[in-house]
């Protein structure tokens, strides 16, 4: 008798399927498999932890399934392998789920996906489940190695996180990318404040907290989408991390000023320009790619927000018209995003060679947003990542070739720090 699948299962498997197949991002693919099998939010919501619980530790569950299976992960048909390690994500790194409806479900996919490992399923499962108190060792303790397997990020970055913060602070790091990620807003301060806002969450029965790096964010446990949140539809908070909020509120945006955010989609900085300012002043939010930037107008528009409008522009090479003219100009590079890896687990599978030629672009854009800032106006570079060779080292060749600026401040903001992405800031001024 065929025995049922639960539909955040079967949601899971064919999000996990996308995932590896077309390198899908994590929670757009979740999105769209809501609609799909037509989940229940708490469906939706096992399905997208069941994902991310599988993303974020494939190399760990691999190590674990090797030491239980006949045959390497990497020899095993993908499929196969996606459903072993969902089943050995439940078994091995919750205790929420049961350990039988983990087995049996796994079988019962395998039954309908890959009919001839059904029988492997089961034995590798069973296997793991009475040995679940007594696992193996991993190899290397101590060392780069066995925090690559631990955390499931590549040696390479292990490597070198070790080297530059140390053991304890790299395993501090990977750990904290491997945490489920609250939702944190910023309050709109044209229409709210941040107590104001935060006692409004928690008069709903919401988890929520001030952030200690910026006194108008808020972050919220398991918060479910942020349209479902009391005060979204009346524009009383956007979706930003707090890390990413540190940089603009070094930069001190001040009312009556002209601001450019160049690489603006979708559209945080602006917004938080915006909210700063009073809504009092010009802020211009470009995008190489027109089509991004309905996102930052529907999001001003929301917040009810006039002084944001929006011009498609190059920001390695802006238009005539915006050159000299701007008090402070953003420029949030494109990066290697591995300060997100905890919202975006398939990121931690970048190589060197995919990092490489980014700080030639980085550098390009730097120099694009230079020439738009004002005589005495601030220039702020940021990234969402935390290599050197992107951020400090970036910031450093701009300055060493062009004399006119001068380094204000910059800062790193790493994950185990303060639960936040990583952030990395400069906020320049030019004589």
């Amino acid at each position: 008798m065929s025995r049922s699948v639960s539909p955040a299962r079967a949601a899971a498997i064919w999000v996990l399927s996308r995932c590896r197949r077309f390198d899908a991002w994590t929670q757009q693919t979740a999105d769209s498999a809501r609609t799909k099998f037509s989940l229940s939010d708490r469906d939706a919501a096992l399905c997208l932890r069941l994902c991310r619980s599988v993303l974020q530790n494939a190399a760990l569950l691999d190590w674990y399934i090797s030491k239980f299976c006949s045959r390497l992960p990497e020899d095993l048909d993908p499929a196969v392998r996606d459903i072993l390690r969902l089943g050995a994500a439940q078994l091995l790194l919750t205790d929420r789920i049961p350990a039988s409806a983990a087995v049996n479900e796994s079988v019962e996919l395998a039954k309908r996906g890959s009919p001839g490992a059904a029988g492997l399923v089961n034995a590798v499962l069973r296997s793991m489940e009475r040995s679940k108190n007594a696992l193996p060792d991993l190899p290397e303790a101590g060392t780069p190695r066995e925090l690559s397997i631990r955390f499931s990020h590549p040696l390479w970055l292990c490597e070198r996180l070790v080297s530059e913060y140390g053991y304890d602070n790299a395993r501090a790091f990977l750990e904290a990318d491997n945490t489920p990620p609250d939702l944190t807003v910023t309050a709109n301060l044209c229409r709210t404040d941040a107590v104001s806002l935060l006692n409004r969450f928690r008069d709903a029965g919401l988890d929520a907290a001030l952030s200690p790096l910026s006194e108008i964010s808020i972050r919220i446990s398991a918060a479910g989408s942020a349209a479902s949140l009391p005060g979204y539809a009346e524009g009383e908070f956007f979706v930003q991390d707090a890390a990413a909020s540190t940089g603009v509120i070094a930069a001190h945006p001040e009312p009556g000023m002209r601001v450019l955010d160049l690489c603006s989609a979708p559209g945080g900085k602006s917004m938080l320009c915006a909210v700063l300012m009073r809504d009092r002043g010009e802020i211009l939010s470009c995008d190489l790619h027109a089509k991004k930037l309905s996102r930052v107008e529907e999001n001003a528009a929301r917040l009810g927000l006039k002084s944001i409008r929006t011009m498609p522009a190059d920001a390695a090479d802006p238009p005539e018209e915006l050159r000299s003219a701007f008090d402070l100009v953003i420029a949030d590079a494109p990066c290697s995003g591995l300060g997100v890896i905890r919202k975006k687990p398939e990121i931690r599978n970048k190589s060197p060679e995919d990092i490489a030629a980014l700080p030639a672009v980085q550098l390009r854009i730097l120099r694009g947003a230079a020439g738009c800032v004002k005589r005495g106006g601030t220039l702020l570079y940021s990234t969402c990542t935390v290599l050197r060779e992107e951020n400090e080292g970036v910031t450093e060749a701009f300055l060493s070739e062009d004399s006119r600026f001068s380094l204000i401040g910059q800062r790193t903001i790493r994950p185990h720090e303060f639960g936040t992405d990583g952030f990395y800031y400069a906020v320049l001024r030019r004589s």
